[in-house]
């Protein structure tokens, strides 16, 4: 009789165990971070590949022939985890207010400015016919893989570096990793460069290599005339310019803040701003496996944000130079994240976020 109450008591000690355990364990299910689901839809017809986080558009791998501007593959438009566009409009989509310099700055890509004196840069439907002969011009070769996933997703792509008479110079494979959570959004474009039909020389050049172009309210602040789209998307100048909205700031894992980051090097470059009420942080990170890392950056007032390993000359003031250079056949691997984070971003938070990327792309 005592062995039953005994045991009676220990399954009911048990029982009250395991339905505390339960209660724990579905608390802390109903509590966990949600998966968000990433999913790579190719759209042929289109040239272009959309990428969707919870069927909600994050951003597309565009890579027409048909837009005569779009000399190079791009990612454009790139969004903040509420949808809130982070690049420019213009060329492809212009929006009031905005600047209309530089057409061949679209979204978010990777080039550089002097290839075997090819430039792949600055080319543009903007070109005046006696430098065309100069430009070189990024193709789209084909489609490799794609994984949609939770959390993740993966396209693999193959383009061409091609020189004006249609040779190729450079084979690209470049796999985009899309990760989406809470508030956060990010890139990490791994670039494979494979030098075809001879050695390819990439002499030092300020225009380069990793950049996005952002939207006018990550711009910097200045009092400088500039031309701006009006809301019928005509250019108009604007000899003093309305600050209104503008509200971007620089900040380096070095701690240089502002437009002094330009010329410097650093391992991250983070850009803060409000855009449409929400505070966006856009941040560029570098990876030691790089050439040239920590990086330069080409980073500007004005909008443009880049990251330059291989123009050191330019922003050494002639103190280093790099002349990279591939033999035929020989490959270089590049690798990058973009980050975009929404809410305040501390420093001691991007150095936690620049080792997860550590962590995750070797």
């Amino acid at each position: 009789m005592k062995f039953l109450q005994s045991t009676k008591g220990k399954m009911s000690l048990w029982l009250v165990l395991f339905f505390i355990f339960s209660v724990a364990a579905g608390c802390a299910k109903k509590t966990a971070a949600p998966e968000f689901a990433v999913n790579i839809v190719p759209n042929d017809a289109e040239q272009r590949v959309d990428i969707l986080v919870d069927g909600k558009p994050f951003t597309s791998y565009l890579y027409s022939d048909k837009i005569k501007t779009l000399k190079k593959t791009v990612l454009y438009p790139l969004r903040s985890a509420n949808g809130t566009a982070v690049t420019r409009g213009f060329p492809l989509d212009p929006k009031p207010g905005e600047r209309v310099d530089h057409p061949h700055q679209i979204g978010f890509w990777f080039n550089y400015g002097n290839v075997n004196g090819y430039d792949f840069w600055n080319n543009s439907d903007a070109i005046p016919p006696e430098r065309a002969g100069k430009m070189g011009t990024i193709r789209h070769r084909k489609i490799d893989k794609i994984v949609n996933g939770k959390g993740e997703g993966e396209l693999d792509v193959t383009m061409d570096w091609l020189i004006p008479d249609g040779t190729p110079i450079l084979q690209e494979n470049t796999r985009f990793i899309f990760r989406a959570a809470k508030g956060f959004r990010a890139v990490d474009r791994i670039t494979k460069l494979t030098a075809v039909n001879g050695p390819v020389a990439f002499p030092d050049n300020k225009e380069g290599v990793i950049a996005v172009r952002v939207t006018r309210a990550l711009e910097h602040p200045t009092n400088k005339p500039i031309t701006v789209t009006d809301a019928a998307g005509k250019a108009t100048e604007v000899p003093v310019l309305d600050n209104k909205g503008v509200t971007g700031h620089y900040l380096s894992s070095e701690g240089v803040e502002g437009m002094a980051v330009w010329g410097k090097r650093a391992r991250w470059v983070m850009l803060t701003g409000t855009v449409d009420n929400e505070l966006v942080n856009l941040a560029i990170l570098d990876h030691p496996g790089n050439v040239g890392y920590p990086t330069y950056w080409h980073a500007r007032g004005y909008g443009l944000f880049a990251a330059n390993p291989l123009g050191q000359k330019i922003f050494s003031k002639g103190k280093e130079e790099l002349n990279f250079s591939l033999a035929d056949g020989e490959s270089v691997t590049f690798r990058y994240r973009l980050l975009i984070r929404s809410g305040k971003t501390t420093v001691e938070e991007m150095e936690r976020l620049y080792q997860d990327f550590l962590n995750e792309i070797k």
